[in-house]
């Protein structure tokens, strides 16, 4: 069956060419394939090619009184596969950047991109960002820290300013305002366009010496030394932020960001919930049974810690605020201190003795009463 262009467009036969190309316009952004759902690609890029193929005869004013007369057959045998003969889709797309479109063209790039390598000329660059792993202890998690950074980055050579060289000579070319006009032939007619100059990729000036330094870029690599404040209370994997400290902006774009990545060293006695600590305190037989003031680490030092009398061994007890400082809000964590009752292996006389005076008091023994009698 014949196609019927004037349907896929969605516009009459006896439409306008200005119709015919709004009709384009709107249909090319919504089945455009970079905008098509995973699901959906072999569709919109079939529906995308049929709309360039309508566009492209309906365009033509010849081409379109062939289609009128003998429909779309007129155009099969010694064209592509669709039955379009000889007219490339991204001539259709070009008009749409620039040309007499308005701003249309700017639209297009923000959502498709700039598409077919065209040039974007001097437009203004964001450095890339950089990232530095840093590796810090948690008793800097506790405190805070200033660190120093040594790191390689892209900044502007210091011999040229970053101009890539000394001497400038006007652009012949485009007569030094960086931009020429071009004409392109379409199916919508005669359009010109302003590009950024291909020679002076639109600076409006041709280097004469270029920068030994730098070899005529403006960048160079080096070294650079920064210091950046760890607060207190980061987290593992935790990635910190400096503004600015990224590679440099090409044509007097923004420099990128610095992001620091934390990695916090496993303690040996500390482990970290949050910003509550975790340890184990070894306590004798005689401390669990009487209780006693004992002394205990904590990350920023030692505290004394009350364990009650007739504490069972694996009983945790907590210890207020002598934890880790939470980064995002005010406050600290606390230590959860869980004690273990060590069993003495060696023992003097008088230790036995007194230990065999409690032998009738076992524990056990009254439980084992309890159920047999």
């Amino acid at each position: 069956m014949s196609k019927d262009y004037y349907k896929l467009l969605g516009v009459g036969k006896n439409s306008t060419k200005e119709e015919i190309r709004k009709a384009y316009k709107k249909l090319a952004m919504k089945f455009h394939p970079d905008r098509a759902p995973n699901d959906k690609k072999v569709e919109y890029e079939e529906k995308f090619k049929e709309i360039n193929e309508a566009a492209s005869i309906l365009a033509d004013e010849k081409k379109r009184q062939q289609y009128d007369q003998f429909g779309a057959d007129a155009f099969r045998g010694g064209g592509d596969s669709s039955g379009h003969q000889g007219y490339d889709f991204s001539d259709i797309m070009s008009q749409f950047r620039g040309g007499n479109f308005g701003d249309f063209g700017d639209v297009f790039d923000q959502l498709f991109g700039s598409g077919g390598g065209r040039s974007r000329g001097t437009r203004a660059r964001h450095g890339a960002d950089l990232a530095y792993e840093l590796t810090i202890t948690l008793e800097d998690v506790a405190k805070g820290k200033k660190e120093t950074l040594h790191f390689n980055k892209v900044e502007y050579c210091d011999d040229c300013k970053g101009k890539g060289a000394s001497k400038f000579d006007s652009c012949n070319h485009c007569h030094s305002s960086g931009y020429v006009k071009q004409t392109q032939r379409t199916p919508f007619g005669i359009f010109q366009q302003t590009a950024p100059c291909p020679y002076c990729h639109g600076k409006g000036e041709l280097p004469q010496n270029s920068c030994h330094k730098c070899g005529g870029d403006g960048l160079v690599r080096k070294e650079k030394e920064l210091e950046v404040t760890i607060p207190e209370g980061v987290e593992d994997g935790m990635r910190l932020r400096v503004s600015g400290e990224g590679e440099v902006g090409q044509n007097g774009g923004p420099s990128g960001d610095l992001y620091v990545i934390i990695h916090v060293k496993p303690h040996k006695f500390f482990k970290r919930d949050g910003g509550d600590l975790h340890i184990t305190l070894p306590i004798s037989f005689s401390q669990a049974v009487l209780g006693d003031d004992v002394d205990v680490p904590t990350i920023s030092g030692k505290a004394i810690l009350k364990v009650p009398a007739g504490t069972n061994s694996e009983t945790i007890l907590r210890m207020k605020d002598q934890g880790l400082p939470f980064v995002r809000y005010g406050g600290k964590g606390d230590q959860m201190v869980k004690v273990k009752i060590e069993v003495p292996i060696k023992l003097t006389k008088k230790q036995k003795d007194l230990i065999t005076q409690l032998e009738e008091e076992k524990p056990q023994k009254s439980f084992i009463k309890k159920i047999f009698g």
